[in-house]
């Protein structure tokens, strides 16, 4: 549906407020206009570039920090961070993602993204992932985003349970179970 600029730019600050991880070109998409339009609505509004956005969101957040791995060596951007409770982080699919015959991402890729947050959600030194039940749902491709949210749901024994659902705008495009040991009971 077409929209007037005044009109469009009202429901982009809603859209943008309610999805701040949303790109340009979804928002284009959206509203059928271009790019270019849609950046200049932004710059007309002063509303940040994505980038900037995920910034704003990840310190507004974010006040914890990953104990149980170095923060490079998650996988994916962390923007919300809440140790023994949830994370939330987001990955970009580019090339170097991708099986270069069909441009769908590998799936340790999505994996990773996944198992990383599940070992940065635990308050512990140690955490190693012990057994994880994973499903693929549906297969994600280059230039798509993938927020992946981890929630800790329970302890099994000496274990803490953390599942992790990965999606592709409002599609869920991966599901996991991880049963995670950690060094000290909580």
């Amino acid at each position: 549906m077409k929209y007037k600029k005044k009109e469009r730019q009202e429901k982009l600050v809603e859209m943008i407020e309610e999805t701040p991880f949303i790109t340009d070109e979804e928002l284009a998409k959206k509203f059928e206009v271009s790019i270019q339009t849609i950046r200049l609505d932004r710059l007309e509004l002063s509303i940040p570039e994505l980038r900037e956005r995920i910034k704003h969101v990840a310190n507004k957040n974010w006040n914890e920090t990953v104990k149980a791995l170095p923060i490079d060596e998650v996988i994916g951007e962390i923007v919300n961070l809440e140790l023994d409770n949830l994370a939330i982080s987001i990955l970009d699919i580019k090339e170097e993602h991708v099986f270069s015959r069909n441009q769908i991402a590998r799936g340790h890729h999505l994996f990773a993204q996944a198992n990383s947050l599940a070992v940065a959600v635990i308050n512990d030194e140690l955490a190693l992932t012990a057994n994880a039940e994973i499903s693929f749902t549906r297969p994600v491709k280059v230039g798509e985003r993938v927020v992946a949210k981890a929630s800790v749901t329970g302890r099994d024994q000496k274990r803490t349970i953390v599942d992790v659902r990965s999606y592709v705008q409002d599609e869920v495009v991966f599901e996991g179970t991880f049963y995670m040991y950690r060094s000290t009971e909580k």
